[in-house]
Parts: C-alpha cells; structure tokens; sequence
C-alpha cells in the first residue's frame, strides 16, 4: 500500500472540544491520515488563551456549541489576538444557516463529527492557503519596511524619518517643548570608498550605524538619508544644553576605529545642530539649516559641531548655488586654465609650468579655485573636472608644439579623490596615446597628505602612471608626515616645498631648518627640489645657497593665460 502524502508530516493541533471522545475520534482521523500529531483539547475560555500565549498550533478544530464557551467565542479570541490560524468547526448539531454565518466571521470551514470523510482534505487545503497569506503577509512587511527604511543599514530612511518628525513636532509644539536635529556627515567618506573600494564601504556604513544606534533613548530617531549621510532626531529636548552634549557623545564614539578585514579604519564625523523652534518650525527647514550646518562644520576643519546661525545658513546657501552652477560651467566650458612659470635657481631659465584651473563666471567674473575646488572635492564633481582639466593640457601642449615651443614638464594637480579613482589610469593612457606625449612632459602633483590617505594603493597607482609615462611631484612636502620608509616606495620625480616653509625660510630657524631636511632627503633619495611661493630675493638667495633646484612664486611670474604664456617663454628666451 502506498504511503499518504500526509506522511511524516507533523502537526499541531488545537481541539476546542468537550467531549474526549469526540476529541479523540478527529485525532484517530487525522492519524490515519497519515498525520504526526502533537495536540492539546481545551474547553473553556481561559485554557484556550493561555494554549494560544504559550506554544503556536497549525490548526484550531473547535466544536460549536459546549456549556459556558462556543465556536464562535473562541473564534472572536483568535480575531482579538491578531492570529491568522485555519479555524474549522466541528459540530454534531450546527445547521447550514449557522455554519455559513459562522463562515462570514471568519470560520475557514465546517464539518459534521459524523462525517469527517472531509476532515483531511480540508486541513490540507486549508494549511496550503495559511501559508499562501503568510507569504503575502510577508512580502508586504518587506515592501513597506523598504518603503521606508534604508536597505543597507537598515535604518529609518527620508520618508520614515520625516513622518516621526512630524509627529514630534505636533508633539513638541503641543507641551511647548524644544526639538533637535542633528546631520551627520563622515568626513573624507568619500575618498576612503574610492581608495577602499565599494564593498568596505557599505560594510563601514552598516559599522557607523550599528554605533550611531548605541546613544539613542526609546524616543529617539537614527535614519540614513544615503551616502554617508546620517539624521539624529531629538523629539524632547528640556534645554538646548542637551544638543550639545549628544553632539560631544557622538562624536567620542569616533574615537575608536573601525576593525573591518583585519584593519584598523579611523572616521571623524561633522555635525550639524538645528533646533525648534529657534531654527525652523517646519521638518523641511529644520533639515535643510541642519545640513547646511553641517558644511560649515566640514568647512572648519571637519571633526567637530556647529549650532545653526543665519551666517551659516547665507554661506551654505553660496554653496550649493557654487556646486550647480559648477556642474553647468563644467558643461559650458566657463573654466579656463592658467599657467605658473618653474624656474632654474642655478640660471633662471623655465624648467616648467604648473596648471592651475580658472572659472571665468558669467555673472561674477574670475571665480578664484579656493571657492569652487573644495566644492567639487566635496560633490564628486572634481572627477569630471579633473578630467577636463587633463584633456585641456593635453591640447595645449600640442599648440605649444605648434608654436615651436616645448617644455620639459607641464605639471597637473590631481586630487587625492582622482588618485584612487578606478578611471583615472585608463584616462591619462588614453592622453598620453592621443596627445603624442613624450615621457615625464605630463606630470602629476599629489599633495603629501593625499598619498598618505592609502599609502599601499597610492603607490600602486603612481608606479602604473610612472609606467606610461607620466611624472609624479609630491606638493606640499613636509607638511603630511609621511615616513621615509613610505617615500622610498613611491614612484617620485619631484618634492615641492610648501610655501608655508619658504616664506619665513630667512626669519625661522625651525622652517630654515625643515627646509634643509627636505633637501637633504631628497639628494638622498635623487629627487628633484622646487620651491614654492618664492616672492623675495632673500628667499631666492637662501635656497639656492642650501641647493635648491628651482622655484616657482611670484617673484618670477604669476598664473597667467596661455597666450601670456607663449609671450613670456619668447622673451626669456630671447633675452
């Protein structure tokens, strides 16, 4: 004989019944067949509750009519605790106009105790279609938990986030009380995704939100609005001294690095404060004066707080006016480049020139680099800058060929955000293909603190720019801390002396004396010297006297355009 399809299968089962027999007549069905059952019998309201609080049934079978309880009673108990379990009445009395009533509030089924041919078809039905609406039930908790959570963190998301702080407000302006709203913004996020890769970072994130969740109370709010974004929301505040204090709380949880894959990962946080009602008396205005708080905190240095201010506010509003009329100059070509003279100390002749980028404004006129480059570090947008900025000194190049001049390097910034970048390489190989470059004309300039983020990586990417042929200056040296056990790996043509050693080189012992060991690094390690923001002949004097290859300032020449350029290479060299 062929096993049930029921076989091995296990069941809990829960009979609302009176009468033993009666019980066990509906347990000797279902056993044969082909049930494992595990079942308990209850007849009154009390047991039947507590059978529901302490263990989970698969089915209830309930009769319909017992002294002092019924099927419909115990119906009304499942529909009151919110259980959605197949409820079948079995009755030795109950009519077709009460089953089907029965059926209209809720009853899955009904069947006669002396006809229970039907007992194990309708069970199996009945547990297919439970688990049918589980599925459902289920996958619309998923869909609303996505609607309104973020999926990577699991945090509250915008949506979610602002429906608690309309709530808090209607609370708070209710009871006369004060709000807070903190914008949290990780600082150089952006350059560790690019240098760690994607997958470190959304594993930094999950990190920053699993410890941003440690210093909220029960009415409390963490939500992610995207990228490494992150709102607290304070519904009850009693003074404003409190906002501060859980601006200093967060910020010591950063003190402690991250462990991701066996390395330690250090982060510092920007903090934004906007409070109600002194700060907006809306969730749209409260968000939009906490985050621009929060960019006068990163303007600042990073790694601290800042309170909303209307000062704050004006300057933030600069900012994003900055950031999209940069996307569209970027576009329009509104930017332009300019070009600063290097120079022999030994002979003054040009050794080269360093490209500066220009934004010339249609409204405001020349736009100086110091308000529109931190931006675009800031948006990304560097990325598409950066590339413009290659490709444009790569065509000028070329007319200088055309005009028969030619100069031994022509030397880019490249951010450190350009230098992690995956793109990076395979633009400047398609330059130096294109533009018929021959080696070490093009050079790259990384400032010392920008290899210092990864050096592993940086040295990586430098030596692959090296091998098709572009030349690598470090600017800014000295003021990066980088060990000589970490130069010494890097690919490096040339060390450019900050100009903030230079211009006390003749008044400060200690600059005087950083700027030796500079040079005496360099001539150990067969590197190129350049000095920058030579203005003075005193300072002109002492370098070259301390052996100083070149140098570049204002005593030799400004930025100029490039056909300032052509003119003041002809007459140097005419002279």
């Amino acid at each position: 004989m062929l096993d049930s399809p029921n076989s091995n299968v296990f069941l809990r089962i829960l009979l609302v019944e009176d009468n033993p027999d009666d019980a066990e007549l509906v347990l000797r069905t279902l056993r044969k067949g082909g049930y494992n059952l595990d079942s308990l019998r209850v007849d009154n309201e009390q047991d039947l509750k507590d059978a529901l609080e302490n263990s989970t049934w698969d089915v209830v079978l309930s009769d319909y009519s017992m002294p002092g309880f019924s099927g419909l009673a115990a119906l009304n108990i499942l529909k009151e605790q919110n259980l959605d379990l197949p409820f079948i009445i079995i009755s030795g009395t109950i009519g077709e106009e009460v089953a089907v009533e029965a059926m209209r509030l809720g009853a899955h089924d009904y069947l006669m105790k002396n006809n229970l041919i039907r007992l194990v078809p309708a069970i199996q039905r009945e547990l297919h279609d439970a688990n049918e609406r589980y599925a459902r039930r289920i996958a619309e908790q998923t869909l609303r938990h996505q609607a309104y959570h973020d999926v990577l963190t699991g945090l509250p998301n915008r949506w979610l986030l602002r429906d608690r702080m309309e709530q808090a407000l209607a609370y708070v302006r209710k009871k006369d009380l004060h709000m807070g709203v903190l914008f949290l913004d990780l600082d150089r996020f952006k350059n560790l995704n690019d240098t760690l890769g994607h997958l470190v970072g959304d594993h930094l994130l999950r990190a920053v939100a699993d410890r941003l969740k440690k210093v909220l109370s029960a009415w409390d709010t963490i939500a992610r609005l995207g990228g490494d974004d992150f709102v607290l929301l304070l519904p009850d505040i009693k003074k404003t001294s409190a906002l501060e204090e859980k601006a200093q709380e967060l910020l010591a949880l950063f003190e402690t690095p991250f462990e991701l894959s066996g390395k330690s990962i250090y982060l510092d946080v920007s903090i934004g404060i906007a409070a109600y009602p002194d700060n907006g008396q809306d969730s749209d205005t409260l968000l939009k004066n906490a985050e621009a708080t929060m960019y006068y905190a990163k303007a600042q240095g990073g790694k601290n707080y800042q309170f909303c201010s209307g000062d704050i506010q004006s300057a933030t509003v600069d900012r994003f006016t900055i950031e999209n009329e940069l996307r569209v100059a970027i576009k329009n070509s509104e930017l332009l480049l300019h070009y600063q003279p290097q120079f022999s100390l030994e002979d003054d002749s040009i050794t080269g020139v360093e490209v500066l980028v220009r934004w010339q404004h249609p409204q405001r006129g020349m736009t100086p680099p110091d308000k529109f480059i931190p931006v675009a570090e800031d948006t990304g947008l560097i990325i598409p800058l950066g590339e413009w900025v290659l490709q444009k000194t790569v065509d000028d190049i070329a007319r200088m060929r055309e005009a028969g001049i030619t100069l031994p390097r022509v030397a880019v910034n490249l951010s450190a955000r350009q230098l992690y970048h995956h793109d990076t390489q395979d633009t400047l190989r398609k330059l130096m293909a294109t533009g018929n470059l021959g080696s070490d004309v093009l050079e790259v300039e990384i400032t010392e603190s920008g290899i210092m983020q990864n050096p592993e990586l940086a040295a990586e990417n430098l030596i692959t720019m090296k091998s098709i042929g572009v030349g690598v200056a470090i600017d800014d040296f000295g003021t990066g801390y980088s060990s000589l056990a970490y130069l010494k790996r890097f690919p490096i043509d040339v060390l450019k002396i900050d100009r903030a050693f230079v211009r006390d080189i003749t008044l400060s012992s200690d600059d005087a004396s950083i700027v030796k060991a500079i040079l005496a690094l360099a001539k150990a390690l067969n590197l190129h010297v350049i000095a920058e923001g030579l203005e003075t002949q005193a300072q002109y004097d002492y370098l070259k006297e301390l052996g100083c290859n070149e140098g570049q300032g204002y005593m030799y020449a400004r930025p100029m355009p490039f056909d300032d350029l052509l003119e003041f290479i002809r007459e140097k060299r005419g002279a």
